[in-house]
């Protein structure tokens, strides 16, 4: 997703983040170019305020439940005046007798440098609230740059619109595998296949999901025959970074990390003729002892290795980095450590839907 005109690239993205709030919602309700909500997650704690992405235009306008999707015979509806306030700066905030878990009891609050396995029962899904709200804040959706965009797809595009079989694999680590949305329809791949079976309701997409838990490029390149080309797919989704990232010892060092992504492509191609989109993943919990803390360079080399290999590339790192300015990290993270919650995984999905497929 590139900068246009003389916009520098922090300004590009903080308009592709309200853009694609404004295309999705949890409840999945159509409202006019003014008004929108989302399911997004914030987790409280005692009575401090915390950020939504955009300010409510009232407090009247605000929703506060605690399942992503609404009407579960789980979903308890939060009430303004007694669970939670709204204050003047349009943030959220505990009442002092709220039903809101307060998230200064989660095991892992006010931990630095932690090692999970010493914190037995460590997450934060008991802990999140959702919040849909009404904004008054309209602005345009920004695509994916050109070459990384679905011009780099040109094979898939065509058989979507000639109404064909598609078949794809998503293939990556745990992130891939569905952690930890609250169920299959909400992982960010299944979300976007049913997207497209939507805008194009004569193709038949199928999708395989390939990945693995715990896998970084190096297992990834050990599976790929098993997992991948043996379905012999017309397009894959290649995420990987979370795991690569990790502190010396436990990663793969970046180098060779952007060459393992280089040999599952060219694997892939020479074997499937199968398109490709690669995406990045998105810093985990600062005070994780066990990441390196540097997943912009993970993230830049998954870029460059699709700019190399004309790929498709979802940007997700900058998509998530948008919410992480304004919100907790804890807010978008179910394992408090380096999986998306169900809004999470919407996040990776608009940077799906931005390659404009």
């Amino acid at each position: 997703m590139s900068p246009i005109m003389q916009f520098n690239p922090s300004q590009i993205w903080s308009v592709l983040l309200i853009s694609a709030l404004l295309a999705g919602c949890s409840t999945e309700r159509t409202h006019d170019s003014a008004h929108f909500e989302t399911g997004e997650s914030l987790v409280l704690v005692g009575q401090t305020p915390a950020r939504l992405a955009f300010n409510p235009s009232s407090p009247k306008a605000v929703r506060v439940r605690s399942t992503y999707r609404d009407g579960l015979s789980n979903t308890v509806h939060y009430v303004v005046g007694q669970d939670f306030v709204v204050t003047a700066n349009g943030e959220i905030e505990r009442a002092a007798n709220s039903r809101i878990p307060d998230f200064g009891t989660n095991i892992l609050f006010g931990k630095e440098d932690f090692n999970h396995g010493q914190f037995p029962g460590f997450g934060n899904n008991a802990f999140f609230v959702y919040v849909d709200y009404d904004h008054r804040e309209a602005w345009k959706p920004l695509p994916a740059k050109a070459e990384f965009s679905a011009k780099a797809l040109p094979v898939t595009r065509r058989k979507l619109r000639a109404g064909e079989t598609l078949r794809m694999v998503a293939y990556g680590d745990s992130i891939t595998a569905g952690g930890e949305a609250s169920e299959t329809g909400l992982i960010f791949w299944e979300r976007w296949a049913d997207a497209l079976r939507k805008k194009y309701p004569r193709a038949s997409i199928q999708i395989t999901n390939g990945a693995t838990g715990g896998d970084s490029t190096a297992q990834g390149l050990q599976r790929l025959q098993a997992k991948v080309l043996s379905q012999k797919p017309d397009l894959v989704l290649i995420g990987f970074g979370m795991n690569d990232h990790n502190r010396e010892g436990f990663g793969v060092p970046l180098a060779k990390f952007a060459e393992n992504l280089r040999s599952m492509i060219d694997r892939i191609r020479a074997e499937t003729g199968a398109e490709i989109v690669l995406f990045s993943a998105f810093p985990p919990n600062p005070k994780w002892a066990f990441g390196s803390h540097n997943m912009a360079a993970y993230a830049e080399a998954t870029e460059q290795v699709a700019l190399e290999k004309h790929c498709a590339f979802a940007d997700v790192f900058h998509f998530w980095q948008q919410f992480a300015a304004r919100k907790k990290p804890e807010d978008l993270l179910a394992n408090n450590i380096n999986h998306p919650n169900d809004f999470g995984h919407w996040i990776y999905f608009q940077a799906l839907e931005a390659l404009g497929l």
